[in-house]
């Protein structure tokens, strides 16, 4: 048996070689990956794989060389090179590592056996294809083993290490020296070890000559065994890594799409109220100490019209070349955002006063040119309200507010213009009429209302002839409210139309109490709003609560103001002639403020014209309004119809209207509204005696 002694000058330089290897592997990525193009990256990856290879395969045969061996030796070639595709095949797959995005456990724990393996089956076939002359290599399997555990757990610590702290410390150049220095020290002790597992004994030394042979050749199975399995396992690994690659960036695209989606209008592709209220925690956290916010709230003006008259599709068509025009306009610090249907908020980064209103100047501008959509020509304006952080706001939810108040504001004002939020008491209103409306849910479920009535009188003798029912809300705070604190409201929800049918039954229901009691004040007029006269479901519902409240129907009386009546006459008139065919009284309700068109009116089927109380404010004798009001209530007469004028509130006014033939009065010189229970105490106990 003969040991191997070694040449401490190519010991250290195969140390230093395997130092450098390393290096360039750990580094591969940052010196030519970075930036690659995809297609170029398969070819860079095999370039890189035969260099770094026959690196490692010229520091292993260093090593060698570093060797005293007992006798004169050659190589086999076909061996040799056999050794260095092993190391080509390793290196490369290294390197395939290396440059991935992740390394899942699974990843790590295949990448570690087969480099390990790799390393340890270039080595070992390497030996095997040196021929030393007549000598024969014995090897000692426990140290062949510690070699490949050397190799398996030193490049498996190393990429763990590597993947661990890529993204904290991928630039620091004594992070990348470390780990080289590891994965390096792995190679020179597997390879150490290997050489020192091998024992050179003379051929014709007869007491191991058939020990040698057989395990020579078993050796030698194993190796090109090990070998073959290294390097289908390598390219099985890789294919089926890059395939779990593929389907995984796939849907990490598609995810990534879903997600953009979400944050994203469908129609503008404009970020979404989603987005803002992400966008907001980034830009209140920067600009906190830092710069003043702009917040322009943008509403079109009767957007509704071009829905209704040119089709819903012309309106996205123009909202898309609205978007499109605004673009145009914004610099990088100013995003667009759509946050309700045609409701858009512009944020601006590092704002001032004077750039936010002159922007929105140029907002109005351009919106106000012409948009041509399907071969139409559509004109539409625009009303925006600005609040400014931390002036106006210090939150996501206030400066909105405020923004939207101030663009309430510009409505006001005659809209297509621009109103910077300022605490008012208008304002307050707003607000005030907001929380009202949210409570005007609530307050319908509960019928939180009640009925007040209010007389009417005849204009001669000063007899009640009649009641108009007006709705009041027992709000569970705020007291007792008159209907122009909610009525607007209620039109505006669509709420209306509960409170209106609510308001029939309980008329109804006071007419079968009256009746049964023989009181005689009727009819009970009941006011019918644009939304309820217009509602398709109005006459089935008349019908079903007539059944439920078998009364007589011309003790109920409907009032509809002029300006419903007369917005489709046609079908106004039918709907009044299905309502008398009912037995119902109608009325028409403030005549004088709408369309005033007495050529319908004779066409009308209704009993009764109520004057509106604006005729009378200023009513004195011989005055223009004396000659106003006595013309209507002679045509009126002459039509067939009772003429009430509502209003009286001196009693100038009642003699001047009983002068001029008015037959009914009402107002607050006769009665206020009042509860039921007051009403009979005060008129209908007479009534009834």
């Amino acid at each position: 048996m003969v040991h191997i002694h070694y040449n401490l000058s190519l010991v250290t330089g195969s140390a230093i070689v395997a130092l450098a290897v390393c290096y360039f592997a750990i580094s591969i990525e940052q010196l030519l990956f970075k930036g690659l193009r995809k297609e170029l990256e398969k070819i860079v990856l095999l370039v890189s794989g035969a260099t770094l290879g026959a690196a490692i395969w010229c520091m292993h045969f260093m090593g060698m060389l570093a060797c005293h061996f007992p006798a004169p030796y050659h190589l086999d070639y076909t061996l040799t090179t056999l050794s260095y595709f092993i190391a080509f095949a390793a290196s490369t797959f290294a390197i395939w590592l290396n440059t991935r995005p992740q390394l899942s456990w699974v990843r790590l724990v295949l990448g570690s056996f087969v480099m390990g393996l790799a390393i340890t089956g270039m080595h070992y076939v390497g030996m095997m294809g040196l021929l030393v002359e007549g000598h024969k290599a014995y090897y000692n399997l426990l140290l062949v083993l510690l070699s490949i555990l050397i190799a398996i757990s030193g490049t498996g610590f190393t990429f763990w290490l590597s993947f661990k702290y890529k993204k904290v410390a991928q630039h620091k150049k004594i992070f990348r020296f470390t780990l080289a220095l590891l994965l390096a020290l792995s190679i020179i002790g597997m390879h150490y070890a290997g050489m020192a597992a091998v024992q050179w004994y003379p051929v014709e030394h007869h007491i191991f000559k058939s020990l040698l042979a057989s395990e020579q050749g078993i050796l030698l199975f194993s190796v090109i065994f090990i070998t073959s399995l290294i390097l289908f396992a390598a390219f099985a690994v890789a294919i089926m890594d890059q395939r779990l690659e593929e389907r995984s960036l796939q849907l990490f695209k598609l995810n990534q799409q879903l997600a953009n989606q979400a944050l994203l209008d469908s129609l503008t592709q404009l970020p979404n109220r989603s987005f803002l209220n992400e966008y907001a925690k980034t830009l209140f956290s920067y600009h906190q100490y830092h710069h003043k916010l702009a917040f322009l709230y943008i509403d079109l003006d009767q957007f509704k019209t071009v829905n209704d008259g040119f089709g819903h599709h012309v309106g996205d068509q123009l909202l898309v070349q609205m978007t499109t025009r605004i673009h145009r306009k914004l610099s990088e610090n100013e995003k667009l955002l759509r946050i309700g249907g045609d409701e858009f908020l512009l944020i601006i980064e590092r704002a001032n006063m004077e750039h936010t209103i002159e922007l929105a100047e140029q907002i109005l501008m351009i919106l106000q040119e012409r948009f041509l959509i399907a071969w139409k020509e559509i004109n539409v304006s625009a009303s925006i309200g600005i609040a400014m952080y931390p002036e106006h706001g210090q939150n996501l939810q206030d400066l909105l507010m405020n923004a939207d108040a101030a663009m309430l504001t510009s409505k006001f004002q005659g809209r297509n213009t621009y109103s910077v939020y300022n605490y008012s008491l208008d304002q307050q209103d707003v607000k005030s009429q907001s929380k009202l409306i949210n409570d005007l849910y609530k307050a319908v479920e509960e019928q939180q209302f009640v009925l007040f009535y209010q007389p009417k009188f005849t204009c001669a003798e000063q007899r009640i002839c009649g009641v108009e029912a007006l709705i009041r809300w027992q709000h569970p705070s705020l007291g007792l409210l008159g209907p122009n604190m909610f009525i607007k409201g209620a039109e505006q929800t669509g709420l209306i139309i509960q409170m209106g049918y609510w308001v029939i039954e309980e008329a109804l229901k006071q007419i079968q109490s009256w009746e049964k009691m023989g009181r005689d004040c009727f009819p009970i007029a009941v006011n019918l709003s644009a939304v309820q006269f217009e509602h398709k479901h109005l006459f089935r519902t008349l019908e079903q609560l007539f059944y439920k409240y078998p009364v007589n129907p011309q003790h109920l009386m409907l009032e509809v103001t002029e300006s419903t009546a007369m917005h489709h006459i046609e079908s106004s008139i039918q709907s009044f002639k299905r309502l008398r065919a009912m037995g119902i009284q109608l009325s028409i309700d403030d005549f004088g403020t709408g369309h005033s068109s007495f050529l319908y009116l004779k066409n009308l089927p209704v009993n009764e014209l109520k004057i509106d109380r604006g005729f009378i404010l200023d009513l004195t004798e011989n005055s223009k309004d004396e000659m106003i009001v006595e013309s209507i209530i002679q045509l009126a007469r002459k039509l067939g119809l009772l003429v009430t004028v509502e209003g009286v509130e001196h009693q100038q006014q009642a003699d001047i209207l009983s002068r001029l033939g008015c037959q009914q009065l009402q107002g607050y010189l006769l009665a206020h509204p009042m509860p039921v229970d007051q009403l009979e105490s005060r008129f209908l106990l007479d009534l009834s005696s």
